[in-house]
């Protein structure tokens, strides 16, 4: 297996909202970010012990996620970030992201559970720049897990 050598190219991702049916030209993103999680730290310095601090393991801390892709129109993402934004309407919903080879099959795959729209904007508009409009979707989530597909 020499392939499983080289590290799989970043380009090449598919995004899913489940429970909304976005598949297709709904969910074709150009950039994903906040694939990150943490442990806090929480220090607790020991009476008399002057040389160092205890660092003890606290509870784990997820990014937001972060959606970009050209704006589309007629959008069920769109209209999902709409009510959960505008009227909030907090509809949550599990989003998978996977990271393709070249024959369109998962390497890896990311479930964020419970995810949330939290912000959405939309790109400048500049006359002076030949540029697309950019729509950018946040979400926020309750924990996600690396796996496969269900």
């Amino acid at each position: 297996m020499i392939e499983s050598l080289y590290p799989p190219v970043s380009f090449h991702f598919r995004v899913d909202v489940l429970q909304l049916g976005s598949g297709g030209v709904d969910a074709r993103f150009q950039e994903v970010t906040g694939l990150t999680h943490e442990v806090q730290i929480e220090e607790l310095a020991e009476g008399g012990e002057n040389r160092f601090v205890h660092r003890l393991p606290g509870r784990a801390r997820y990014g937001n996620l972060v959606l970009k892709r050209g704006f589309a129109m007629g959008s069920k993402l769109h209209d999902w970030c709409e009510r959960a934004i505008g009227a909030l309407d907090i509809d949550p919903k599990t989003v998978t992201v996977s990271l393709l080879n070249e024959a369109h099959a998962p390497l890896a795959t990311w479930r964020f559970e419970g995810a949330y729209p939290v912000k959405y904007a939309v790109s400048d508009f500049k006359a002076q720049e030949n540029a697309m409009s950019i729509e950018t979707l946040e979400l926020a989530y309750r924990r996600f897990t690396r796996g496969t597909l269900p």
